[in-house]
């Protein structure tokens, strides 16, 4: 198995600075080392060049740094393709949620029809319209499937990346008002908090892996740091109580190695400005290592 690492060092989605050294704590705690371990051949692409907010005055402007966060996405997108392509499986590493809208349309580009498991506590699909924060972290879903009026949604290639049939949002426990209009009118699977308490991350993956391999050619897991409970994962911008436990994180990895259907993983919003000892960058590399198939026998 072949990996590739790419960093996207990218705060300009989100209020909260610290975000964009989130690559470099993923590194700190050893992903390249664990992925030897466990037989994944990898090799790291170093970072995507991404500008920082002290080089753009967004003076009267309701929504944050469109225009660079396409250009990063853009960039992103066009190695993760070229990696795809390769036959590497794209590690990428944030950076705020943002850099998703360029990992999906990479994948779209090399694979065709992607399925997306987006593990969020946030369901991150306002539009330009209907955002309350003006924050782009909060937008990438929605652009990736094709709403809302931006240019955003035409990252790398013009149009969707990925159908809502083929997307399952797991551990989602915020939800804004035109979030949901938008999951009505979609019709996009969502798992909350709720739905895994009841039914349990067994079932919650099971449905979700058949949804998203079903009638597509590849799956992109796109795993938000802040969908653990904050008692896990310290060191995030925006957490939120009552999130997914440290075996249910886990469970979720494992049962996606199992199905072997892994085409594209990206790992976001960790900020070690908030982390304690680094711990929550230590999880996303054992999630990680998870998601490539490592076990206790």
């Amino acid at each position: 198995m072949k990996a590739t690492i790419i960093g996207v060092p990218m705060d300009l989605g989100q209020n909260r600075r610290g975000v964009d050294m989130g690559p470099s704590a993923i590194r700190y705690a050893n992903l390249n080392k664990k992925l030897e371990e466990i037989g994944v051949e990898s090799e790291d692409k170093g970072n995507i060049p991404v500008s920082i907010p002290e080089r753009n005055d967004m003076t009267g402007k309701t929504i944050k740094y469109p225009e660079q966060i396409y250009e990063a996405c853009t960039l992103l997108a066009e190695q993760v393709a070229d990696q795809a392509q390769e036959g590497s499986i794209p590690i990428v590493l944030g950076g705020d949620h943002s850099i998703a809208m360029g990992s999906i349309a990479g994948m779209k580009k090399a694979k065709g029809e992607m399925g997306v498991i987006w593990i969020d506590a946030h369901s991150d699909l306002n539009t330009f319209e209907t955002s309350p924060s003006g924050n782009i972290h909060g937008m990438p879903l929605a652009f990736s499937m094709g709403c809302g009026e931006s240019n955003l949604k035409d990252c790398l290639e013009k149009g969707q990346k990925v159908k809502p049939e083929n997307t399952v949002l797991i551990g989602t426990r915020e939800i804004d008002p035109g979030e949901r209009e938008l999951i009505e009118n979609t019709g996009v699977k969502v798992f909350t908090m709720y739905d895994l308490d009841k039914l349990g991350m067994n079932r919650v993956m099971e449905e979700a892996l058949a949804i998203v391999t079903s009638g597509t050619d590849g799956v992109h897991v796109s795993l938000d740091m802040d969908s653990l409970d904050p008692m896990e994962a310290p060191g995030v911008g925006t957490p939120v109580k009552g999130g997914i436990n440290y075996r249910e994180a886990h469970l979720a990895m494992e049962l996606l190695a199992e199905k072997k259907c892994l085409s594209s993983i990206e790992v976001v919003e960790v900020n070690p400005i908030l982390d304690h000892r680094n711990s929550t960058a230590n999880l996303a590399v054992e999630l990680i290592a998870s998601a490539f198939g490592d076990r206790v026998l």
